[in-house]
C-alpha cells in the first residue's frame, strides 16, 4: 500500500483543505468551486441538510462554513465536460463493463439521450424525439402492472412526487424508492413505536443532548458533517457512545478543517467504543435496558403514562438470561452494564444509527429495540433527546414524503382525488425486491428510473443483472454514467441526461433528515443538452396520456404547479405552495415531538418485545461479512479507489482480523476467492485489519453486493448487507 494512506490517524484535518484545492484544480480554480459552492441551493449529498436559501455550506442552525469532501465531489462531478457522440462510437458495451464504478464516474457529465439494442455493440446517440416517441410507445403497449418505477433519493421533491402522480393515473402503484434498499426498516421501525418515520429531533437537540448514541454507523466517512455537532457535544462534556464491530479511525479523532482548536489538536469523538458481532446489536439493546431494569433506573412513571405494552417489555426484561445476551451480542454483561449506567446519567440523550442497524433481516426490530431503550428512561418526547436515523442521501426523505411508496398515505390518496379529481389505482404495489422478482420472471417488462443505480444498489448482482436483461425497456435519468449502465441491460436501454439541482431553470424543493424543507433556486446549465427532470417527465405525461383526468401536464411543466399540488394533498406541507415567493423554508409539522404526544392513533408510544436470533457465521471456516462504503465514495458513486481513514489503497480486498487470517491459513495480501451460496468472488487480497472484531469481515458495496441473497426483512422489505455469511478460501 502506498505509504501515506498509512499515516492517516485520524478524519478531517489538512488533508481534507488539501482535498479542496486538489477539487479545486479539477474544475479551474478553488474560486470557481467556492462560488458553486455557496449558491443557493441544498447539499447534494447527505440528509444531514445544508444550504438553501441561506446559501451553501450553512447548515439548519446558521453554521458556515460547513462544508465535505462528499458535496465537492459530488459539485465536482457535476462540473466534469461532457460526453460527446465520437465517445459512444468508439467506446463499446463490453468496454464500459470492464470499468470500475470510479471510471464510469468520471466519464463526465451525460448530455445526449443514448440507447442500447440488444445485439448492438455500442450505445448510439439519439434524438429527443426518438426517446420519447420510444419510452411512450413501449408503455402504450403495455399493461401498468407489467412496469416499475424507482426513484432515488438525489431528485426533487417536485420530480417525485410528478413521477409517482404519472405512474399511478397511467395505471400502477409499483412505485418505490431506494429506502427500501436502506433506510425503510428506520422508517417502519419509528412509525410502529412512535408513529412518525422520521427523526423526532432536530439538528438543535443533537448539540444540546449530554449523551449520543452512534449505532451501526460511520458518519466520518459518509456525513462528515455531523462531527461538527459531536464536537459540541464532546466539548459541553457529554458523551459519545459508539456501537460498531469496527474502530473506524474518524470516530476515534476527528479534526474539523473550519474549527482551528480541533484542526491543530484534533477532536476526541467516541468516549466509549463497543463492538459487538455483526448482528449482535439486537442482543446488546436488550442488555442494556436489562441492565436498567435490574438497577431501578427504568423510568416507570414515563412508560406507564406515555407507552403501550410496558408490561410485557418488562417481563420480556426479566425473562432474558444474561448467558443468551452476551452469546448473541459478543459483549460480556459488565460492558453492557457499564454502558446502562453511563446512560443512566444522562438527562438529554440521542439515539442516532444508519445502515448497520437496518442492512440485517430483523432491522426493524433493530429500530425498535433502540426506540425502546430511549423511551425507557423517557427520552422521546423532549428538548434535547430523541431518535435520530442517518439518512442517506440528500432527498431520499422528501422522496417518501410526497407520496413515492407502493401503498400511498390514506390522506394523500383521499387529498389527490377530493381536490384534483384524478384517478387512482387501489392495487398493492411491490416493493423493489418485488420488483425485480417479477421482472426476473417477465411479469414486469419494463422499468423507469429516477436517478440513482438500481442495478449497483441490488442485493444479488448476479440475479440484478439477470432480471434487468430481461426487461423488453429501462430508461434511466441520470446526470453520469454508473455500473447500471453498463450491465443488467435491457432489450432497450435509454439514458436520458439530466441536470443537477444547481442548474434546474426553476426552483425545487428537497428535505433533510431533520424534516426540514429547503428551497433550491437552480442555476444556468453547464452544459447544452440536459434537460430538467420535470420537464421531461411532464412531457412525457403529455406523450403517454394525453387525456389524464384532472391534470393539465402543459401546467406541470412549471415546478410552482407542482409545488401547489404538494401542498394541497401531504400532511404538513402546506407551507411548500408558496416558497418560491416566501422563500420562507419550514419544519413539517408533527414530526419533531417535544412533548411526549407521539403521532400514534392514542398518542402513545409502542414498546415492542422481541425473540433474538442466533448469531450467524459461527462454524470453523465462517465469517460474518458486513458490507461498506469507503471514505472515497457515496452510496453506489465511486469517487476514489482508495479509502483513507482505513488506510486502503484499493477495493478488491477483504478485511479481516488477524486472528482470522492465522486461523483459516492465510497471510496478509493472500489472493483468495470469497464465497457462499449465493456467489463467488476469486482474486481478493486477504488483508488483516486489527480494528475489526475477530469472526467478522468488511467488504466494499456495491462491488461484493454478488454474495449478498435476496432475503429481506419481511417488515421493511430492506435486505440483510449485514450479517452475510462467507467462507475465505485461499487462491
Amino acid at each position: 500500500m502506498k505509504d501515506d494512506l498509512m499515516k492517516v490517524g485520524s478524519g478531517g484535518g489538512f488533508r481534507a483543505i488539501w482535498y479542496t484545492f486538489k477539487k479545486g484544480r479539477e474544475t479551474g480554480s478553488v474560486w470557481k468551486l467556492y462560488k458553486a459552492m455557496r449558491t443557493r441551493n441544498s447539499c447534494k449529498t447527505c440528509a444531514v441538510g445544508m444550504g438553501g436559501q441561506k446559501g451553501g455550506m450553512v447548515n439548519e442552525t446558521g453554521s458556515f462554513p460547513e462544508v465535505c469532501k462528499k458535496s465537492l465531489q459530488a459539485m465536482v462531478a457535476d462540473m466534469q465536460p461532457g460526453i460527446e457522440p465520437p465517445f459512444w462510437k468508439k467506446t463499446s458495451i463490453e468496454q464500459l463493463a470492464a470499468m470500475t464504478p470510479r471510471e464510469l464516474e468520471h466519464l463526465g457529465r451525460l448530455i445526449h439521450p443514448v440507447r442500447y439494442r440488444q445485439g448492438d455493440s455500442h450505445y448510439e446517440t439519439i434524438t429527443w424525439e426518438e426517446a420519447f416517441d420510444t419510452i411512450a410507445g413501449k408503455l402504450a403497449s403495455l399493461s401498468p402492472e407489467e412496469t416499475f418505477w424507482y426513484f432515488s433519493g438525489r431528485s426533487s421533491n417536485e420530480a417525485g412526487f410528478l413521477l409517482q402522480l404519472l405512474a399511478r393515473v397511467y395505471g400502477t402503484n409499483n412505485v418505490n424508492n431506494c429506502s427500501f434498499y436502506c433506510h425503510q426498516a428506520s422508517g417502519v421501525g419509528l412509525q410502529s413505536s412512535v408513529g412518525s418515520g422520521t427523526a423526532t429531533i432536530q439538528l438543535e437537540d443533537l448539540e444540546k443532548s449530554d449523551c449520543v448514541f452512534l449505532i451501526g454507523g460511520n458518519p466520518a466517512s459518509n456525513h462528515p458533517r455531523l462531527m461538527t455537532s459531536l464536537m459540541h457535544v464532546r466539548r459541553r462534556g457529554g458523551k459519545v457512545i459508539v456501537i460498531n464491530p469496527v474502530e473506524e479511525t474518524g470516530l476515534v479523532t476527528f479534526r474539523i478543517p473550519s474549527d482551528p482548536i480541533s484542526l491543530l489538536k484534533g477532536t476526541k469523538v467516541a468516549t466509549h467504543y463497543i463492538k459487538p458481532h455483526i448482528g449482535g446489536d439486537l442482543a446488546l439493546l436488550w442488555g442494556i435496558a436489562k441492565s436498567l431494569h435490574e438497577t431501578n433506573q427504568i423510568d416507570l412513571p414515563f412508560l406507564q403514562t406515555h407507552c403501550n405494552g410496558h408490561e410485557d417489555y418488562l417481563a420480556a426484561l426479566d425473562a432474558f438470561e444474561w448467558e443468551e445476551l452476551e452469546r448473541k451480542s459478543g459483549i460480556d454483561r459488565s460492558e453492557m452494564e457499564s454502558i446502562a449506567a453511563l446512560y443512566a446519567k444522562s438527562e438529554r440523550a440521542v439515539f442516532s444509527w444508519t445502515m448497520g442497524i437496518t442492512h440485517h433481516a430483523h432491522g426493524v426490530e433493530n429500530v425498535q429495540a433502540i426506540a425502546n431503550l430511549a423511551m425507557c428512561r423517557g427520552m422521546v418526547g423532549r428538548p434535547g433527546s430523541g431518535l435520530m436515523p442517518i439518512r442517506g442521501h440528500s432527498n431520499v426523505q422528501g422522496i417518501g414524503s410526497v407520496g413515492v411508496t407502493p401503498k400511498l398515505k390514506q390522506q394523500i390518496f383521499d387529498a389527490l382525488q377530493e381536490h384534483f379529481g384524478v384517478e387512482l389505482p387501489t392495487t398493492e404495489g411491490l416493493d423493489t425486491l418485488a420488483c425485480m422478482e417479477d421482472a426476473a420472471s417477465g411479469k414486469i417488462k419494463a422499468g423507469f428510473c429516477l436517478g440513482g443505480n438500481l442495478f449497483g444498489s441490488n442485493p444479488d448482482a448476479t440475479f440484478a443483472g439477470e432480471a434487468l436483461s430481461n426487461l423488453d425497456l429501462n430508461v434511466m435519468m441520470n446526470t453520469t454514467m454508473n455500473t447500471g449502465h453498463a450491465h443488467g441491460l435491457a432489450k432497450e436501454t435509454i439514458i436520458l441526461p439530466v441536470l443537477a439541482r444547481d442548474e434546474e431553470p426553476e426552483p425545487t424543493t428537497q428535505e433533510s433528515m431533520f424534516n426540514f424543507v429547503r428551497l433550491s433556486d437552480g442555476g444556468p446549465r453547464r452544459l447544452p443538452g440536459p434537460r430538467s427532470e420535470v420537464e421531461i417527465i411532464a412531457t412525457l405525461g403529455e406523450r403517454l396520456l394525453p387525456d389524464a383526468k384532472g391534470i393539465d401536464w402543459k401546467q406541470m411543466h412549471h415546478t410552482s404547479t407542482i409545488r401547489d399540488w404538494i401542498g394541497r394533498v401531504v400532511p404538513g406541507y402546506g407551507k411548500i405552495a408558496a416558497i418560491d415567493k416566501t422563500k420562507e423554508e419550514f419544519q413539517i409539522d408533527g414530526r419533531t415531538f417535544y412533548e411526549p404526544q407521539f403521532g400514534t392513533k392514542d398518542g402513545r408510544a409502542v414498546l415492542h418485545c422481541h425473540s433474538i436470533p442466533d448469531l450467524k457465521g459461527t462454524g470453523e471456516n465462517e465469517l460474518r461479512l458486513m458490507t461498506v462504503r469507503s471514505e472515497g465514495q457515496f452510496n453506489t458513486v465511486v469517487y476514489e479507489e482508495e479509502d483513507l481513514y482505513r488506510n486502503q489503497d484499493r477495493r478488491d480486498i477483504i478485511l479481516m482480523n488477524p486472528d482470522d487470517l492465522q486461523r483459516l491459513g492465510l497471510t496478509h495480501d493472500q489472493r483468495v476467492t470469497v464465497e457462499n451460496e449465493i456467489g463467488s468472488m476469486p482474486g481478493i487480497l486477504a488483508r488483516g485489519y486489527e480494528k475489526i472484531r475477530p469472526g467478522n469481515a468488511l467488504m466494499y458495496y456495491p462491488e461484493s453486493n454478488v454474495l449478498v441473497a435476496r432475503y429481506a426483512d419481511p417488515q421493511s422489505k430492506t435486505p440483510a448487507f449485514k450479517g452475510v455469511v462467507v467462507r475465505v478460501v485461499a487462491g
